[in-house]
């Protein structure tokens, strides 16, 4: 049996959510919200699987019991940005092999400023005994210290990765449910107030509330609405992460087979999703996928991301639309879905067909510690 996706969610952003707001009311917010757009029940559902640093002590069968579902297959990840496309791999697995026939998969958290803090110094055992005791108050002088390494690495300047935060403002300004859609100018951003030197304020995801759903189900065939098809899926980690540089992820260990399965090479791609905690790190990934083949990334930045020629993070990304916990793991999903079912409304990349995504996530002293990638295609018969 194939597995298709054949519809995404996302709960509206938001930066102060009210008191009563809670993760289990945003989880079962984008729950509802993808059942109603998929024209399913509850009922429908027999798999379910959840991405959450905030549901503690609860489970995913916790949350399937408060919704009310009777599933067959279940799964819980806590794997961050790499979570959402992690869960899909399962899902899609789950799904060819009878295991279920409809799996909602969700991510979210509320992040007030006790969970974040919370977050911070608790990530896992590393963050808790060596980071944390220093007082970093957060993953922003790591990346600041990444940042200034691919600054000496590359000769890249600050102006050059401001084009990934200008460029994603652009795309937010066609996304409603982005926290931050106004104009953003190079000059605004090299003004901006430096959080952690070279980081400025609009290198850093502005923390939200939300959450994300996609669902995942058997394609009987018997359907011509468009849906979406998962043509490779590949998760990878770099050998020498515990002693490397940190500016190669784990995509660069998985870029020939990942595109051998896909059929396809970068040249083919319609869009892009790649996780964007920092600007960095949109580089990095972008490279280790095969999107910069001549190495060139001042030219890269300046022409073909400044002026959409390959269309980047087209939500805004989470340097403008906001970064929702473990939401984030979905976020970049959502959009590449509703993209090649051309639910996009004004920021529709025209005639989409492909789509390539990626997770990087679990944060171990200097960057991401796992990263996956897939890439997907419209199917309409």
């Amino acid at each position: 049996m194939r597995a298709v996706i054949t519809a995404a969610y996302e709960t509206p952003y938001e930066r102060h959510p009210g008191v009563p707001v809670g993760t289990q009311t945003l989880l079962a917010d984008a729950v509802l919200g993808l059942l109603r757009e998929a024209g399913l029940s509850l009922q429908d559902v027999d798999g379910l699987g959840v991405s959450s640093f905030t549901i503690h002590p609860d489970h995913v069968i916790d949350v399937a019991w408060k919704l009310g579902i009777s599933p067959r297959w279940l799964m819980q990840d806590p794997l961050g940005g790499a979570s959402g496309i992690n869960l899909l791999q399962h899902a899609v697995r789950a799904v060819e092999a009878g295991d279920a026939s409809a799996i909602v998969l969700v991510a979210g958290d509320r992040m007030d400023k006790q969970n974040l803090r919370s977050l911070n110094a608790g990530y896992n055992r590393v963050t808790q005994e060596h980071l944390a005791p220093l007082g970093l108050g957060g993953p922003n002088p790591l990346f600041a210290m990444l940042t200034r390494r691919h600054m000496e690495s590359t000769g890249l300047s600050e102006a050059d990765y401001a084009q990934v935060a200008l460029a994603q403002r652009r795309w937010a300004a066609t996304n409603p449910g982005a926290v931050y859609r106004g104009p953003l100018t190079l000059e605004d951003y090299l003004a901006a107030r430096v959080v952690s030197p070279p980081l400025r304020i609009f290198d850093c995801v502005p923390i939200v509330s939300g959450a994300d759903a996609i669902l995942v189900q058997a394609d009987s065939g018997g359907t011509r609405a468009p849906r979406v098809e998962v043509t490779a899926i590949k998760a990878g980690h770099n050998p020498d992460h515990q002693v490397g540089s940190g500016l190669v992820t784990g995509l660069a260990a998985v870029h020939d087979e990942f595109w051998e399965a896909a059929g396809l090479g970068p040249q083919d791609v319609d869009l892009v999703g790649v996780y964007d905690d920092y600007p960095v790190m949109v580089v990095e990934q972008l490279v280790d996928l095969g999107f910069v083949p001549d190495s060139d990334l001042e030219r890269f930045l300046n022409h073909q991301l400044k002026e959409a020629v390959l269309p980047v993070n087209t939500s805004g990304g989470q340097l403008s639309a906001g970064q929702a916990g473990a939401a984030g793991g979905m976020h970049f999903l959502v959009e590449a879905v509703n993209q090649l079912l051309h639910r996009r409304g004004g920021g529709q990349v025209e005639g989409a067909r492909t789509a390539v995504v990626a997770g990087y996530g679990m944060v171990l002293y200097r960057y991401g510690a796992c990263s996956n990638v897939v890439a997907l295609r419209r199917v309409d018969r």
